[in-house]
């Protein structure tokens, strides 16, 4: 009657075992959300697998705007004393992929290794099946690295703690006028998250860069020509497109412009994933699209020895994770022999 148990556990990290920590995206210290589940019979400890994944999936989709690979890690990267890994892999504009929220079903093994049991409807003791499952502040780093520009940030809007900076634009003679009408745009567009700047010891200049840089995805400008119109300039900070708006209409065109914006992000971020994804049918052929920093789809067999090869060969390639929507055709690029995956090869951090 206890089970299913589900625990779940906000905490911070430290590892110190690695030699070059990366800002962001592998730092010594770092939070993360972890899932610890046991549960009664197999069935409904595998069924959560896909209910987890699900849940990332949709959490780095359509709130970070960020696409992945989603596939079994193979016997040599799962984690160790898992049945099985499924992991999210994304791609880095560098050319480099990274893993981010993944899954490890741990059937019996943890259970028999500590003696986890529960008493059944027979009153005899089993054994329960477990998982363990994910996700890190690493995500914000990949979410940086793949929407940003070198203005600075681009943050997506479902994710962004503010969504619009206004900046009032005015001088000693129109001041109160400008201010006031800033303050009433303000209040009308308070549920989507606004800064007013009414700053007055810098420059509009100065704060059009300051919110570039923040990655705030609406700047809206008001200043005298403006009102005499009755409209306002609206910029968009992911393509930078400049829109004089009625002030009637704004909100709704905040409303759209802000989905166009999560919209436009995602799309960019799988036309780059796409873009990065080929797939090769021998060694060399693996080689160069390595060099080329590339994801490649690749025939394997299941030895460790081929993967370890597989890294030797490519200068610090790895498995990412299986494709298991592609079909073997080939044999195996490393050893010849029968291959019985797909397998996503790349340069990882």
């Amino acid at each position: 009657r206890d089970l299913p148990l589900k625990l779940n556990q906000w905490n911070n990290v430290v590892r110190w075992e690695f030699k070059n920590p990366i800002p962001f995206l592998r730092t010594r210290e770092f939070l993360w959300s972890e899932g610890h589940t046991a549960f009664s019979n197999q069935k409904e400890a595998e069924q959560e697998g896909k209910d987890i994944i699900e849940l990332y999936d949709a959490v780095c989709r359509e709130v970070m705007a960020l696409p992945s690979l989603i596939g079994r890690k193979t016997e040599k990267e799962k984690f160790a004393g898992a049945e099985y890994t499924i992991s999210m892999e994304f791609y880095m504009p560098n050319g480099k992929a990274i893993q981010g929220p993944d899954f490890h079903h741990d059937g019996q093994k943890f259970a028999k290794a500590f003696d986890i049991q529960f008493v059944d409807e027979k009153e005899k003791k089993q054994y329960v099946y477990q998982n363990t499952f994910a996700i890190s502040t690493r995500m914000l780093g990949v979410m940086f690295a793949i929407h940003s520009d070198e203005k600075g940030l681009v943050i997506p809007p479902m994710i962004a703690p503010d969504t619009i900076a206004i900046v009032p634009i005015f001088d000693d003679k129109n001041k109160k006028m400008v201010l006031k009408e800033a303050e009433r745009i303000a209040d009308e567009l308070e549920d989507f998250g606004v800064i007013l700047d009414d700053r007055e010891e810098y420059r509009p200049g100065f704060k059009f860069n300051e919110y570039e840089l923040k990655g705030i995805p609406l700047r809206i400008e008001i200043g005298p020509r403006d009102l005499e119109k009755d409209s306002v300039m609206v910029v968009r900070r992911d393509t930078g497109d400049k829109e004089s708006v009625k002030i009637t209409s704004l909100k709704k065109y905040v409303e759209k412009t802000l989905t166009d914006i999560q919209s436009n992000l995602l799309k960019r971020a799988e036309k780059m994933l796409k873009g990065a994804v080929i797939s090769v049918g021998s060694l060399n052929g693996l080689i160069d699209g390595v060099k080329n920093r590339k994801i490649c789809l690749v025939d394997l067999c299941s030895s460790v020895s081929c993967e370890e090869d597989l890294k030797h060969k490519t200068n610090g390639a790895k498995v990412l994770n299986i494709d298991d929507k592609k079909n073997v055709k080939g044999k195996c690029v490393i050893c010849s022999k029968k291959a019985v995956y797909v397998g996503r090869v790349g340069k990882s951090y």
